[in-house]
């Protein structure tokens, strides 16, 4: 029992000393100005006629107009996914869009291999956010993702920026409401008509003509 009382009081003190030297890892926050910063969303893009299987863009351009940078402008969405009830599902969230290219340069692979849907340089480890990092007074950022839609029907994405990750740094408008937006496109069921042209190897839209 004394070598038990030893090791208790061993341990005791060293996490008296972990404590006193922060015990464990800072703040996510530490680094985060705190305030709000004013940006605009100058460009929203996604096109409103979409087909399934057909692969398509979603653009976001986002500009500082405040007079002081941004820490980490950060777009987060939504939508790209609803939640299905059917049972045994694995996850009941399913895509409306595949998201085939986040927004960001792509990321390197090691050698002898091939990425597929590349998640893209500016994924996060938060949830369907992605962040470009800081964003100088008056410069622009351009958050760009490759979709494909899966899932007919009308769908609306919703999107909302943040001018930090851990949210002690605030987007706000001119106004002083949040930075924040939609967009709506509606999925047809049935992939768009296509064919090759066998003079020159060309995918082109519509059925291959038929020769008489």
């Amino acid at each position: 029992m004394r070598g038990w009382r030893v090791l208790g009081v061993v341990l005791a003190g060293a996490c008296v000393a972990l404590a006193a030297s922060g015990c464990g890892a800072a703040r996510q926050d530490a680094g985060e100005a705190k305030g709000s910063f004013t940006l605009e969303v100058v460009k929203a893009s996604f096109p409103a006629k979409q087909s399934i299987a057909r692969p398509t863009e979603l653009e976001l351009q986002v500009r500082n107009v405040g007079a002081r940078a941004a820490p980490g402008v950060a777009v987060s969405m939504d939508s790209f996914y609803y939640t299905e009830n059917y049972p045994e599902l694995a996850s009941n969230q399913r895509p409306v869009w595949v998201i085939e290219q986040g927004p960001g340069p792509p990321v390197s692979t090691p050698a002898q291999s091939q990425a597929v849907s590349p998640p893209g340089g500016a994924q996060t480890a938060y949830v369907n956010t992605w962040t470009r990092g800081p964003l100088a007074a008056g410069a622009t950022q351009t958050f760009l993702w490759r979709v494909t839609p899966v899932k007919s029907g009308v769908h609306t994405v919703h999107f909302k920026i943040a001018a930090g990750l851990a949210g002690k740094a605030r987007a706000q408008l001119p106004t002083g409401a949040p930075v924040q937006g939609q967009l709506t496109a509606d999925v047809a069921a049935l992939p768009p008509s296509r064919h090759v042209d066998p003079r020159t190897g060309q995918v082109l839209p519509g059925a291959f003509p038929i020769v008489p």
